[in-house]
């Protein structure tokens, strides 16, 4: 993992989020045109070393834009990204793209169906010089068995795997980069239920190993709570709430939080 030992640990986030605004052209009429879409709305937020924080909202909210924003996929309008209190250019380098990560909602469509997984593997160390030549095939193989998949799966190409196993193979080729944070965007929600809890166990297990910080988007609330520290609430572009998981999640003092939480099917409520 990428270290500063100039700055102290506890000194700073880790990530710094500050006044972030992402805005896209209205598709339309002239009138339309000439205005703009808000996605992100001056949002702040900041992910400390080790932490999960979740950020719940609805479908549309910008959640999936901040968070392309942060990895540096989106331009942002205005606002800044730091790590380290280091703001992050805009044309990143090798040694800053690596530092954070995004994993993907759908792992389906994440992968190229035409790359073998080791293949696919050993091009990131390669490319960013992580390891000799002669370690890139040990090392995938390890990469592998780090997200719970054997050796054997190196020469098997993506369509032959299930949806679960894509998606270790996805949260593997994140890893790859040796990173300190992972922005999860919605990792579990195109699964099936019962494959759901493996890769929430295995991304615990990792952010424990690791020192993973991890930045975790969901619409499934139950999860959030389940292995985030704190949530971010964000509503048509702000967050509106934020705070420890249990303080938010059972006294929640945004009208769109409790909303929100309302909506939640319970046992035995009609």
């Amino acid at each position: 993992m990428s270290t500063h030992p100039e700055i102290p640990a506890a000194a700073v986030p880790m990530i710094d989020v500050r006044d972030v605004r992402v805005s896209f052209p209205r598709r339309g009429g002239a009138r339309l045109r000439r205005s703009r879409l808000i996605a992100v709305d001056g949002v702040s937020l900041s992910v400390n070393r080790g932490e999960c924080v979740g950020i719940v909202g609805e479908s549309g909210c910008g959640k999936s834009t901040l968070l392309r924003t942060i990895v540096g996929l989106q331009k942002a309008d205005s606002g800044q990204v730091l790590i380290d209190g280091r703001p992050m250019d805009a044309a990143r380098d090798r040694a800053q793209r690596r530092r954070v990560q995004l994993v993907f909602q759908d792992p389906f469509s994440a992968l190229n169906p035409a790359i073998k997984i080791g293949d696919m593997l050993g091009e990131l160390l390669t490319v960013h010089r992580l390891v000799s030549r002669a370690r890139v095939r040990p090392r995938c193989a390890e990469l592998l068995e780090s997200v719970g998949l054997s050796a054997d799966f190196l020469d098997v190409y993506p369509q032959a795997l299930s949806g679960g196993q894509r998606q270790r193979v996805s949260i593997a080729r994140a890893l790859a980069l040796e990173p300190d944070l992972i922005l999860a965007d919605e990792v579990v929600s195109a699964l099936d239920v019962s494959v759901q809890a493996d890769i929430l166990q295995l991304l615990v297990r990792l952010r424990e190993e690791f020192g993973l910080a991890i930045l975790f988007i969901s619409h499934n609330l139950a999860v959030v709570r389940q292995i985030c520290d704190r949530v971010l609430v964000m509503y048509v572009g702000k967050i509106v709430e934020s705070g420890p998981i249990e303080k938010v999640f059972t006294a929640p003092e945004h009208g769109y939080s409790k909303t929100l939480l309302d909506s939640v099917p319970r046992i035995g409520r009609r």
